[in-house]
């Protein structure tokens, strides 16, 4: 399949350094990459894509999904978190086999692509055997979603928790899949195991993406504390998941050691984590991005989470978020979002050189017509049926409001 195009005559929005309506202009795409953004391109031998009529911005990024839970969607609307980990975590999870968790991530990356998502972080912790990490990899390959697998370790044998990191970071290859450390620790599971989660990303020189500062402000602190004075702090790089009970100094400390913060607007309010930490975390300085988290008791869409986000945070008391636009929502859904995870250099944003992961949004929608602000449009009225094309690495996987690949 080519993975060479020219898109033409598409409103184009590009995001870097902010989100700013470059206008109607072509995007020309050369083996997987972008070569160029400007008015009236040509190249020769390279198909055309036309996008009269559409949006053409970067994909989205999804900086923190539980993918395997697409099998078991809205299992538990209407809980809290600890009802969440009792139930999907306590009893569904061990139910699956190596087959269900390939069948869950299937589904929940179709969902991703369709809804113009092209590349997230899969946080696994459904690794309960080499053969459910091989058939999670394996997903996520065959999907073409750019992806870093999440490694969350949940075999019986603590011991064999390394060897396994090992194994999986020399099994990951191509362009398209990458590895992060999934880590249950500090503040959920014991002290030892959190420390050898750290030290193996560490050793294997990947990032560490971690539930932390989403259980109390004591919690969050001794947190913070364990990581201090064993130096992890410095690094891996961290992403702190749900990170609402943080303190302002507690965010200054995370914005010092180069962490990054991943909101989750939907469940965060649902399961009773806590209000989004988003404004308090951006103006301290710290890298915030958006995450849908777990489809078992809210949406997957990025639509959804830019409007959630949005609102929350201008809702703060007092007026302290009303600073936040809708160019912040679309920013921390793109280059920002690529930023936590790791892939700025290579996602994100219409930068020339980087991959060529987009998607072109239909105007003429019922919800879209008539928009006057294309980026507002885009973050408070726009939805998965407005997402016409979407392309990874150049290579088309939704085209004419349908997935292509099975």
């Amino acid at each position: 399949m080519s993975n060479s195009w020219i898109i033409k005559n598409g409103v184009v929005i590009d995001t870097e350094p902010q989100p700013v309506v470059v206008g109607e202009v072509d995007v020309l795409v050369r083996d997987g990459k972008i070569a160029a953004v400007g008015s009236d391109l040509s190249a020769e031998g390279v198909e055309e894509i036309d996008a009269t009529g559409m949006i053409v911005l970067p994909g989205f990024v999804d900086s923190h999904r539980h993918t395997w839970q697409g099998a078991i969607r809205a299992v538990a609307p209407d809980t809290t978190l600890g009802d969440y980990v009792a139930h999907v975590l306590g009893e569904l999870a061990p139910r699956f086999g190596p087959d269900d968790v390939h069948a869950g991530i299937a589904a929940g990356v179709r969902e991703c692509l369709d809804g113009g998502i092209t590349s997230m972080l899969d946080w696994s912790h459904v690794q309960f055997t080499p053969e459910h990490t091989d058939a999670a990899v394996d997903a996520l390959t065959a999907s073409g979603i750019r992806a870093v697998f999440g490694f969350c370790y949940g075999g019986a044998d603590k011991d064999q928790m390394t060897p396994e990191g090992r194994r999986v970071r020399e099994a990951l290859t191509g362009d398209l899949l990458t590895m992060a450390i999934a880590a249950f620790g500090p503040e959920f599971g014991d002290l030892e195991r959190a420390a050898s989660e750290w030290r193996l990303a560490q050793e294997l020189d990947v990032p560490v993406s971690v539930h932390m500062g989403g259980h109390g402000v004591e919690s969050a602190e001794l947190g913070l504390d364990f990581l201090d004075a064993h130096g992890f702090m410095g690094g891996p790089r961290t992403t702190y998941i749900h990170a609402n009970y943080y303190t302002d100094e507690h965010l200054k400390r995370i914005a010092g050691s180069g962490g990054s913060v991943s909101v989750s607007p939907f469940s965060e309010m649902a399961l009773a984590i806590g209000y989004p930490v988003t404004g308090r975390a951006r103006e301290a300085g710290i890298p915030a991005s958006l995450s849908a988290d777990a489809v078992t008791s809210g949406p997957g869409d990025m639509f959804g989470m830019m409007r959630a986000a949005h609102a929350l945070e201008r809702g703060r008391p007092e007026g302290a978020g009303l600073g936040f636009t809708t160019r912040d929502a679309l920013r921390m859904a793109t280059i920002e979002g690529a930023e936590v995870v790791g892939l700025a250099d290579v996602t994100g944003s219409l930068r020339v050189g980087k991959q060529a992961d987009l998607q072109l949004l239909r105007a003429d929608t019922p919800s879209m017509a008539g928009a006057q602000d294309v980026i507002g449009a885009v973050v408070l009225n726009a939805d998965t049926s407005a997402v016409d094309t979407v392309l990874v690495s150049g290579r088309i996987l939704k085209r004419g409001g349908r997935l292509v690949t099975v």
